[in-house]
């Protein structure tokens, strides 16, 4: 994985406007603000969802909690648009980091989450009447995404104090535990 990862870091590098504007005064400060009000829509959103799928809030009616979906999504938006910035301005943090790694492996295990609720349960889950509990399927969706999400957010927080460094001069390795084992 490692030469694909030089490769790739290697490959981002060459696209350099993007960090050229990323790299300006007040430009990664602001696109970091973007990225905390995004992720501040996208799990203020699913957290209400996602409790309410669990049992918190029975008096309220699912599909009231379903209207706040579409804030979700513009959150993820968001944090999807500044998320490419900051790896396109600083690839070689962000490639070989395992905090991003796993920060992306829960994106997409929260993402195929959502996606099985949605194609096997979303329309009984819609149509419970309000103060029902929901199915225990749908519960252990729910536990499932807040689990993910807060992952993401811890994960998230952690590249900062994960930074890659080579084990070697000039052969920057991907992994922690490779420069470790080394």
């Amino acid at each position: 994985m490692g030469a694909y990862q030089f490769w790739l870091v290697r490959l981002i590098e060459s696209a350099d406007d993007v960090r050229r504007v990323m790299q300006m005064t007040w430009t990664w400060p602001a696109v970091e603000s973007l990225h905390f009000l995004g992720l501040t829509l996208l799990f203020g959103s699913i957290a209400a969802w996602d409790l309410r799928l669990i049992g918190i809030g029975r008096g309220v009616p699912i599909a009231e909690f379903h209207r706040l979906i579409p804030f979700a999504v513009a959150g993820f938006a968001i944090n999807v648009t500044s998320g490419v910035g900051f790896l396109m301005a600083a690839p070689d943090q962000y490639i070989y980091n395992p905090a991003f790694h796993m920060k992306m492996l829960l994106v997409v295990l929260a993402g195929v989450n959502v996606l099985v609720f949605y194609l096997t349960m979303f329309r009984h889950v819609k149509s419970l009447p309000p103060a029902s509990p929901s199915p225990l399927r749908a519960k252990m969706s729910g536990a499932v995404s807040l689990a993910c999400w807060m992952g993401v957010i811890v994960c998230g927080r952690m590249i900062t104090f994960y930074r890659p460094f080579p084990c070697r001069s000039g052969e920057p390795l991907g992994f922690l535990a490779d420069c470790i084992m080394r």
